[in-house]
This record gives structure tokens, C-alpha cells and sequence, in this order.
């Protein structure tokens, strides 16, 4: 069963997160960030994942902090739910559109966080919400989910379109990546991932 559950609280956030990653791409979310929720609703349908997230934050300063802390969480889960990852394949891609926005997403289980975004964000606020959050969450996820993490905007002029090609794209190469390789072991010459 890859599952995890990860607690995390500090003077500014107060996190439970519950990730099945064989799930069917259901969804609870409680975060007090309704754009965020509305990506991670994305990404949840599109990876097959189930996840649970009650966030508080504080929200009344902005909501960089509770935006980080969930891509902490959510990495630190994935880590935790993969274990060996034994069997996985460990690489996943997607290159997804969005009306006029083109989005390419790459994945490497790697055991090494890293997080490269090509592209711009041209509106600095959907309703409430910082579009240069979203970079801060996927580099917050890759770090602590120990995977490599490209995301490329080939096109696009709607921030929303071109974020929500994102969050699908991550949806979407997260599920290949973990998927299972029956009878492969684990992926890497070296006979270990971490």
C-alpha cells in the first residue's frame, strides 16, 4: 500500500496531509487558498492520486507560507508513500494544452530535488492569489519529494490557462512516474534511488 500521512507544524502553518498514490484522483481540501485547491483538485484527477490536506496558515499575512508548506508536505509524502521505489518507472512526461497554452512537464524520481520553471506568469494575481506562488510550490515539492522537475511554457497568454496546463502536466507525469514496473526492481544502475 503506497500510502503516507505527514503532520507539520510551525509558527505559521498547520498542515495534515494524507497521500495514496494508487488512489483513483479523489480529493478532500481544506486550505483556505481556493485557487490552490482548485490546481491541486487538478493534479489529484490527473496522477490518480488521492489526497486529504487540511491546511491553516497565515493567511492574513498572504498565502506564501501555507503555498510552500503544502509543496513540503506533499513531497515529504510522496517520498514516504514510494519508499525503495522498487519497481516504479521512475520517469514520467507530459505535454499538455490548455486552449492556447502549451505546457510541458518532465519528471525524474531521482532521489536528487531539483526544479527548473521556463516561462512566464504574465498576471501577478488570479483573484486573490500570487501566480509567483506557483513556482514557489513546485520547487518546495521537487526539493522535498527528491525528484528532478522541468516545466517548460511552450505557449500561452491566459495565466490561468497556462497554470492549470501546469498543474495537469504535473498531474500526469507524477502518475507515469510511479506507476508500476512489475518484476523491474529498482530503476537505476546504481541498485538504489535516494
Amino acid at each position: 500500500m503506497r500510502k503516507a500521512e505527514i503532520q507539520r507544524q510551525t509558527g505559521e502553518t498547520d498542515i495534515r496531509l494524507t497521500l495514496d498514490v494508487d488512489g483513483t484522483g479523489g480529493c478532500r481540501l481544506d486550505t483556505g487558498v481556493p485557487f490552490m485547491e482548485h490546481m491541486l483538485t487538478l493534479m489529484a484527477k490527473f496522477s490518480g492520486f488521492d489526497l486529504t490536506l487540511d491546511a491553516q496558515g497565515d493567511l492574513q499575512v498572504d498565502a506564501h507560507h501555507t503555498v510552500e508548506d503544502i509543496g513540503i508536505c506533499l513531497g515529504e509524502a510522496l517520498v514516504r508513500a514510494l519508499g525503495t521505489k522498487e519497481d516504479i518507472r521512475r520517469f514520467g512526461h507530459a505535454l499538455i494544452p490548455m486552449d492556447e497554452a502549451l505546457v510541458l512537464v518532465a519528471i525524474d524520481l531521482s532521489g536528487r530535488g531539483f526544479m527548473v520553471f521556463d516561462g512566464q506568469l504574465r498576471t501577478e494575481r488570479l483573484g486573490g492569489f500570487e501566480t509567483e506562488l506557483v513556482p514557489e510550490f513546485l520547487q518546495a515539492l521537487a526539493m522535498n519529494g527528491r525528484f528532478n522537475l522541468h516545466v517548460r511554457v511552450l505557449a500561452g497568454r491566459n495565466t490561468h490557462h497556462i497554470i492549470e496546463a501546469v498543474f495537469k502536466g504535473l498531474g500526469r507525469a507524477l502518475g507515469d512516474a510511479v506507476a508500476v514496473n512489475q518484476g523491474k526492481g529498482i530503476p537505476s544502475t546504481k541498485g538504489v534511488i535516494n
